[in-house]
């Protein structure tokens, strides 16, 4: 038995977070991809089964009051808002990523206004992201100008109407600057929208701390949600009067059953809600986030570093010299919950590694990435998924 596979051992028994592994479907693979899709809580498939047998079977329309589904939405953000540094009242869950983007993009150039005709993107940013940017830029008849996040501040101006930055790049997992960023586009007169996919669940947030304006993200993630569950919408409650959404629906009229031809906005953060919401997917989501019960944010995130700290020791001991090269920042500041390798023939790496049981995720055309999840993940398997790395390219 090697040193740092003893060492391993000994993090594990000393680990506070160990215990949540249990609440969750677990085999034995090394699972390092919860960074893309999170694992199964086991509390889940009872909950989904009830939601369809008797909800949906039974109770039919009538669930609608007497299961809360109508509340649902605004009901589960208040469960997500802890987690990314809110107060209640302010997530409103439902919708994709992509169609949140959207919403909170225009909202933010609408409430600019008049002489603010232009909007600032994250260059590195995950392509659906620039994608939904540069669509927005053209409905707004505002120009888009993606730029780098360190350099944001020098790109701010009087014309600036919106900013759209990752809070963790989704390639190379670094952590850019929220509380900084934040105050340079306040200070410019702008709105900041900040996408949380990869950050959300991993690391202590603070949107209400640092007044972030808006703020998007997934749920399937580290927040466990399953494939394809839905999004979240934050609207900080000074602007939640003022946030005028580009797709208003019957779920976000101030009289949703009042069928009236003209739209009225509701109050708070169901101006974020379009129409029906997903039921089964979001009631499985609001099992899954029972995980969290109890579990504080930061020993999330000391355990994460811990995590990501251990494994690039592991690389270091156990891999060639030369043979991959760390594309995350080394520093704790600026490092999210995953690690991102650059190494030849990253692909055909990746799939040798899923085949020997270590399952991580490839990015074109050379990025071998790795997602911490330190509610399931131990540093056993962070030894072991190094080990078997380092096997894999020798």
């Amino acid at each position: 038995m090697s040193e740092l596979n003893v060492r391993a051992e000994k993090l594990d028994a000393a680990d506070e977070l160990a215990g949540k592994r249990a609440e969750f479907v677990t085999d034995d693979v090394v699972y390092l991809d919860g960074n893309s899709l999170g694992a199964l809580p086991a509390v889940v498939p009872g909950r989904v089964a009830d939601v369809v047998r008797r909800q949906w079977g039974e109770l039919r329309i009538r669930s609608w009051e007497e299961s809360g589904w109508w509340t649902a939405p605004e009901r589960i953000g208040d469960r997500i808002a802890p987690l990314v540094g809110a107060a209640a009242g302010q997530i409103v869950v439902g919708d994709s990523t992509s169609v949140n983007v959207f919403k909170a993009l225009v909202g933010a150039v609408r409430m600019a206004g008049e002489g603010r005709d232009e909007i600032v993107v994250d260059a590195t940013t995950f392509p659906t992201d620039g994608y939904i940017a540069e669509s927005a830029a053209r409905m707004t008849g505002c120009a888009l100008r993606p730029v780098a996040p360190a350099d944001v501040p020098d790109a701010l101006g009087g014309r600036t109407a919106a900013v759209l930055l990752n809070h963790v790049d989704y390639r190379t997992g670094r952590l850019h600057d929220l509380p900084g960023l934040t105050d340079a586009v306040h200070e410019a007169g702008a709105y900041v929208v900040w996408d949380l996919c990869h950050s959300a669940g991993a690391l202590p947030v603070g949107l209400d701390e640092h007044a972030v304006d808006l703020a998007v993200g997934c749920t399937y993630k580290y927040l466990n949600g399953g494939p394809g569950s839905p999004a979240y919408l934050y609207v900080r409650r000074e602007l939640q009067d003022r946030f005028d959404s580009p797709l208003p629906g019957w779920n976000s009229h101030a009289e949703p059953f009042g069928m009236r031809t003209g739209y009225a906005p509701a109050a708070g953060a169901l101006r974020g809600r379009v129409g029906t919401p997903d039921i089964l997917s979001m009631l499985a989501l609001e099992a899954a986030l029972e995980v969290w019960d109890g579990v504080p944010v930061e020993a999330v995130r000391a355990k994460s570093l811990a995590l990501t700290d251990f494994f690039l020791e592991c690389v270091a001991a156990y891999v060639p010299e030369g043979r991959v090269e760390c594309l995350t920042p080394v520093a704790h500041a600026e490092r999210g919950s995953q690690i991102a390798l650059r190494c030849d023939d990253a692909g055909d790496v990746m799939k040798r590694l899923i085949a020997q049981g270590v399952i991580g995720d490839f990015r074109a055309p050379d990025v071998l990435r790795f997602g911490f999840t330190p509610l399931y993940v131990g540093f056993a398997d962070v030894e072991r998924a190094a080990r078997v790395l380092a096997g894999t390219l020798d």
